[in-house]
């Protein structure tokens, strides 16, 4: 296994702070919105250094997604920001009317997503948000696995054109992609080369399945494992070459199983290249108040399932 190394551990939300405020200085066109939670979603720098350029919405979600629609009429490009329960289960009508099927050029940036929020508990830890993007036609769909492609991300949607949902959360993770790396939205990262089963894995679990490659390494088992930050476009191509290589495949996400990135690839292999597949994620349920490691560890998202289930799946070769 390829060892990944870091020196330091940052918050993926701060990633999208940095990368907003770079924004602010290279796009007069950008504009930030939130809906009362500028600190959380770490707008300070931008909010101190571009004020024209911001628009406190309160505790009114809704409202600022259609607001965000009404300013790209003018040229703006609008950044709707607040935690992903709020950012899509609260908001989904507005999203789908006023964003999605009118092609307005919003981007909805949503913190504090999946179990890893932690002590606030299921009635924030959204767990189907990702399924419930992806299935929006027109909607690009990100998730990010660290500090560094927080950033980058920020930065690429910028330029894309099109409503964008770029998911990312509240813990504190490893950094440890490239800082200098350039987000290619659609793009997967192939991490390692190996032949014994596929790791697809997304968000803030792709340092868990790091070190479960480095588990599996040592007992001689060499996963393939690939990084995608972009749920639609999936990059199937990158899917089917790493599949057709080892025979099967472990889906790996900080999300329920029924409509996240597992159920695409499924998708993609039910059409084209049928091999077994396992699933990690959570089972159709809601999450609970408890520590980040805590949740990760009671609902099997943590390294060691990963291993268990990548063994599972050589085993159904």
């Amino acid at each position: 296994m390829k060892k990944f190394e870091y020196t330091d551990k940052k918050d993926t939300r701060s990633g999208f702070g940095a990368g907003i405020y770079e924004l602010g200085k290279t796009n007069p066109n950008v504009v930030a919105l939130t809906a009362d939670l500028a600190g959380s979603l770490k707008l300070d720098a931008f909010i101190k250094d571009f004020p024209d350029r911001f628009i406190q919405c309160g505790i009114a979600e809704a409202n600022m997604i259609g607001v965000s629609a009404g300013l790209t009429i003018g040229g703006h490009i609008p950044f709707a920001t607040t935690f992903a329960n709020f950012a899509t289960g609260r908001v989904y009508d507005q999203i789908r009317q006023s964003v999605a099927y009118s092609e307005k050029n919003v981007k909805i940036c949503a913190s504090h997503s999946g179990l890893t929020l932690g002590e606030d508990g299921a009635t924030h830890q959204i767990l189907e948000d990702l399924g419930m993007m992806k299935m929006l036609p027109n909607m690009t769909v990100i998730n990010t696995c660290d500090y560094n492609q927080t950033k980058a991300a920020t930065i690429a949607i910028a330029e894309h054109v099109g409503p964008v949902y770029l998911r990312f959360g509240r813990p504190v993770l490893p950094v440890f992609t490239p800082a200098d790396e350039k987000f290619v939205i659609g793009k997967a990262w192939h991490m390692n080369e190996g032949d014994a089963c596929s790791v697809f894995v997304t968000g803030n679990l792709v340092w868990e399945a790091v070190l479960a490659g480095e588990m599996l390494s040592a007992e001689g088992i060499e996963i393939d494992l690939i990084n995608i930050h972009t749920i639609k476009p999936l990059d199937q191509e990158a899917i089917l070459n790493s599949v057709k290589k080892t025979g099967c495949a472990v889906s790996v996400e900080e999300h329920n199983i029924w409509g996240g990135l597992g159920e695409s690839i499924a998708h993609v292999l039910a059409q084209n290249l049928p091999r077994p597949q396992e699933f990690v994620g959570t089972k159709d349920t809601f999450g609970e108040s408890g520590t980040p490691d805590q949740l990760l560890e009671k609902y099997g998202l943590k390294a060691s399932y990963i291993a268990d289930a990548v063994k599972r799946a050589i085993a159904r070769k």
